[in-house]
């Protein structure tokens, strides 16, 4: 019988079945399918017609999903039998290349790890799964995660959409340059300093960091147990605040800890039921002044003229700026408590020893760094030396700890001293690097990355346009806010992005794109012959 209602629906579609993935939002593929004017087949078929077009000039997929049409035949049989439950009901979605999705590999767009394989989905995968997304396929990252050029021996180098000499920012810059350029409604993104921020801050994105612990963090290629977190990047803070509800529906997960610690009345929120309450008069909002380079260049000018335009703008809504000049937010300096090399290691081998992980692949960090199958940047050789032979048992852990929990109590003394509801800041004193650029330098994430507390990246303008970037080279603003604050962010940015809509579409991408007829998915194969000269693969020193 539902085979029938499914050929019959097909019948009935045949004549109106169309879609437009440019800008798409879950709403308006949700109202599209209960019009009867496409079907999730077609949904899905519009995106991958938009990857085919564009994605080999930003090079911004590792892989696509072999099963996303047999899933979205499945969704539409549901939805001929009138059954279109879920919040993510037939929304295409796309992973960063460190998720673990059954299905697909999980690289960390490393050819040393390319024949890793899980058995189990990311919880968060799961959730979005259960709420009926499609899962389209992984994104390109900094390799391992480790850095913010989007470039991996697996994967190649990322190409900013907006300008094509520059990169995306990172590390999930796959996931920023495939949201901006409509491959998906959003992404996922993990974060260990900046690598949710960058990439929103870098395409004109929305991007959201939770507070410690909110979402389980099972199944992650990590980094660093205390830095580690993941969150969505979308178009619009309705989509990420949908995204964010279901990731954090996850709950408490005893394989990860971080979980365990997060009160009761944190959990089970919708997050878009706050989205449009009050409004921005009357906020007392803080500027970070130490997270600002104050000295003008073509790189930096155009981030400071964007924060001055941003904080008149908020100043005419009726929001009230409080300078924060504490000389404790220096993001050089308070990048000196970071604790990734003495974390690295241990969870990178407590994650490649899972059960769940199959396929022939390495299974140590040792044999990753001993494969000459990787890619490391030179920025980076001291640190994977570094974290060759630290551990958390080095006295210098411990030190980091302790200035940590000084720097939390330091954030929650000044909301409090200063009766602030959130504070703001540039993602990056300048502008995204450019490609072959020796790391991706002057991004504020550490902050929040250390403290575990939320962030919600915005828009803010576009640097002045060029031959290279066409409408300007895009750039974000960070909003922070207190532990579990995520509805009042959320909320914060909702009004900031309604008042002062600063989206725009990639101009090379900024067309609608005809849809094929695909009887499978087509393979995606990354373009590696790009990769800069200055970051040679399976090199771990300069000498």
């Amino acid at each position: 019988m539902l085979g029938a209602l499914y050929l019959q629906a097909l019948t009935v579609n045949a004549q109106a079945d169309s879609f437009d993935s440019l800008e798409s939002t879950i709403e308006s593929i949700r109202a599209a399918l209960l019009a009867n004017s496409t079907t999730c087949r077609t949904v899905v078929s519009s995106f991958v017609a938009r990857i085919e077009a564009f994605n080999p000039t930003i090079n911004a997929l590792v892989s696509l999903n072999p099963n996303a049409f047999a899933t979205a035949d499945e969704l539409d049989q549901r939805l001929a039998a009138g059954d279109s439950a879920g919040k993510l009901f037939c929304v295409p979605v796309l992973l960063k290349d460190n998720f673990d999705a059954v299905g697909m590999n999980t690289t960390g767009a490393s050819i040393a790890l390319a024949g890793n394989r899980p058995s189990v989905d990311t919880p968060s995968v799961k959730a979005f799964r259960d709420e009926g997304a499609v899962i389209l396929g992984k994104t390109n990252l900094h390799e391992m995660a480790l850095e913010g050029l989007s470039v991996s021996s697996l994967g190649g180098q990322t190409i900013n959409p907006y300008d094509h000499t520059r990169t995306p920012g990172g590390s999930s810059g796959g996931t920023g340059a495939a949201i901006a350029t409509s491959f998906a409604v959003f992404g996922t993104g993990t974060d260990a300093v900046n690598s949710l921020r960058s990439p929103a801050s870098a395409n004109n994105l929305v991007s959201i960091r939770p507070s410690r612990g909110l979402v389980s963090r099972a199944g992650i290629l990590p980094i660093s147990f205390t830095q580690d977190s993941i969150g969505p990047i979308a178009r619009n803070i309705q989509d990420l605040a949908i995204a964010l509800t279901v990731m954090a529906s996850v709950g408490n997960d005893e394989t990860d800890n971080a979980t365990l610690l997060v009160p009761p009345e944190a959990r089970g929120i919708d997050y878009t039921q706050n989205l449009d309450g009050g409004g921005l008069e009357g906020l007392r909002i803080g500027l970070l002044d130490g997270f600002w380079n104050h000295t003008e260049s073509n790189e930096t000018t155009p981030v400071i003229n964007a924060l001055a335009s941003t904080i008149d703008f908020l100043k005419s809504q009726g929001v009230e700026i409080i300078n924060v000049t504490e000389s404790i937010y220096n993001a050089t300096a308070i990048a000196n408590l970071d604790v990734q090399r003495y974390e690295f290691k241990e969870v990178m081998n407590r994650y490649l020893s899972s059960p769940s992980l199959a396929g022939d692949r390495l299974t140590t960090w040792d044999e990753v760094y001993g494969s000459g199958e990787f890619l490391v940047i030179p920025a980076q050789y001291n640190f994977v030396s570094n974290s060759r032979n630290s551990t958390t048992a080095d006295p210098g852990f411990a030190t980091a700890q302790q200035g940590i929990a000084d720097l939390k109590a330091a954030i929650n003394a000044t909301f409090i001293s200063n009766e602030l509801d959130a504070v703001i800041y540039p993602e990056q004193k300048n502008l995204v690097v450019k490609i072959g650029s020796p790391s991706q330098a002057g991004r504020n994430g550490i902050l929040a990355a250390l403290t575990g507390v939320p962030v919600v990246t915005v828009p803010v303008g576009f640097s002045p346009s060029t031959v290279d970037a066409p409408i300007g080279v895009p750039i974000g603003m960070e909003i922070l806010g207190l532990p579990f604050s995520e509805s009042k962010l959320l909320n914060i940015a909702n009004h900031f992005t309604r008042l002062r809509p600063l989206r725009k579409t990639p101009m090379f991408a900024n067309e609608t794109v005809q849809i094929g007829s695909y009887l499978s998915m087509p393979r995606m194969q990354p373009n590696t012959s790009n990769i800069p000269q200055a970051y040679p693969l399976g090199v771990l020193s300069s000498q």
